[in-house]
């Protein structure tokens, strides 16, 4: 029997790590799998969206930080480690990754907060951190747009525009049985490709 395993995905300044870590400390043997390690890890070579460099290698580059992602999220599971992982990660990509831990029990939370939330969020990590996470083009709106491209029949889906962390944790704990995904027999599917809605300006 392995543990579970949650997703937590939304817009960039959305307060994914903070709900991600403060939901994976409350489960007994708790694990926080941030996605965007993993090309942390690679010294040279890696090249993200935005980036001079062909479309293909930019799709292989994410689809391999997905899988990472995926597979380190079933190893701790099978080890008895409630494992939740967030990443930017939009539209039929989310199912593709949700498939790759499959069969295992699996939960979908999309933080949602307004467009005007995330700004704000965002300008005030810069400050702090001095992160940036949208460059030209590439804003808090059509992020959010990303975001709604995701299936809405799958998980839970939290507007958290006026909750604390704490608050939304509890919200999702509270509500976790809309959090799961049913189990089904399909093969994995791989994260979308040229196209997809991967290629999102994201780090």
């Amino acid at each position: 029997m392995s543990a579970d395993i949650w997703l937590i995905t939304g817009a960039q300044a959305s307060g994914k790590s903070t709900i991600a870590d403060l939901l994976a400390r409350q489960f007994e043997r708790g694990v926080h799998v941030r996605g965007g390690q993993f090309y942390r890890w690679a010294v040279r070579g890696w090249v993200h969206v935005g980036d001079d460099a062909p479309e293909e290698e930019i799709v292989r580059n994410l689809r391999l930080r997905y899988r990472l992602s995926a597979l380190s999220a079933a190893e701790y599971a099978d080890a008895d480690f409630t494992t939740v992982v967030q990443d930017n990660i939009y539209g039929q990509d989310v199912a593709g990754w949700l498939d790759l831990v499959a069969p295992r029990p699996r939960y979908l939370v999309v933080l949602r907060p307004s467009v005007d939330i995330v700004s704000a969020r965002d300008a005030a990590r810069t400050t702090a951190t001095g992160k940036i996470a949208y460059r030209g083009d590439f804003t808090p709106a059509i992020n959010d747009l990303h975001v709604a491209s995701t299936p809405h029949d799958l998980g839970l889906w939290l507007d958290t525009s006026s909750q604390t962390p704490e608050e939304t944790v509890a919200n999702i704990l509270a509500r976790q049985d809309q959090a799961r995904v049913p189990t089904n027999s399909n093969p994995p599917r791989p994260p979308a490709g040229k196209g997809g809605i991967g290629l999102t300006g994201q780090r």
